[in-house]
């Protein structure tokens, strides 16, 4: 399936606002709800992720179609790692350590904040990264006689 890359650059930068609240506020509750956001985007798919609705329905419109779509594999990998640093952030905030909560939110941040503001997804070159290391059907394996 394909996606709009202007829509993951927007949800980038909804997810750099939420988490830089988490930090200025310290709500597990907040990383929470972000988390089930990155959840959503990562299982489910970025079309159905809150932010991916929310620009299908008010940016979308206002912009017209991309000049191109993109694979969205890379994204929703990027998801599932944020998904991680989100849900270790909650653990440490609710566990009450406090720097596991802001160290974890703040990797997130950064990744986030790189998507929104230039366009590098830090996640989706992570996933490109592994693909080439690790392809899916590699020919080097052994075929059972």
């Amino acid at each position: 399936m394909q996606v709009d890359p202007r829509g993951q650059r927007v949800a980038a930068g909804i997810t750099t606002f939420v988490l830089v609240l988490v930090l200025v506020t310290g709500s597990w509750a907040l990383l929470a709800a972000q988390a089930v956001v990155f959840a959503i985007g990562a299982l489910i798919g970025l079309r159905f992720s809150p932010y991916g609705i929310l620009y299908q329905v008010l940016v979308r419109p206002r912009i017209g179609p991309p000049a191109e779509l993109e694979d969205q594999a890379p994204p929703r990998f990027a998801q599932g790692v944020g998904l991680v640093f989100a849900a270790v952030g909650v653990a440490g905030y609710a566990l009450g350590t406090e720097w596991l909560g802001i160290g974890a939110t703040a990797f997130a941040l950064g990744a986030a904040f790189l998507n929104a503001a230039f366009g590098f997804c830090l996640g989706c070159e992570m996933y490109l990264l592994i693909r080439r290391v690790i392809p899916n059907n590699r020919s080097d394996r052994e075929v059972p006689a």
